[in-house]
């Protein structure tokens, strides 16, 4: 069950965070902050929300192998 946990959280951290990241690329590129070849839902969104996946994963509680 732990285990389950653990990838629950980091889908929720996944998506959460590529939601949040493209919702800020797209008030950049409207803000003309950002180049308008950066897109939603591009590698550097993708990326960090694997990498913030990723942290909540190793995070997550997970049971003991004695």
């Amino acid at each position: 069950m732990p285990e389950f946990v653990a990838s629950l959280l980091a889908a929720a951290a996944f998506c959460l965070t590529l939601l949040a990241l493209n919702a800020l690329t797209r008030l950049l590129i409207q803000a003309h902050w950002a180049p308008p070849d950066l897109g939603e839902s591009g590698f550097l969104q993708i990326g960090s929300a694997l990498v913030v996946a990723r942290v909540a994963y190793r995070r997550a509680p997970h049971r003991q192998m004695d």
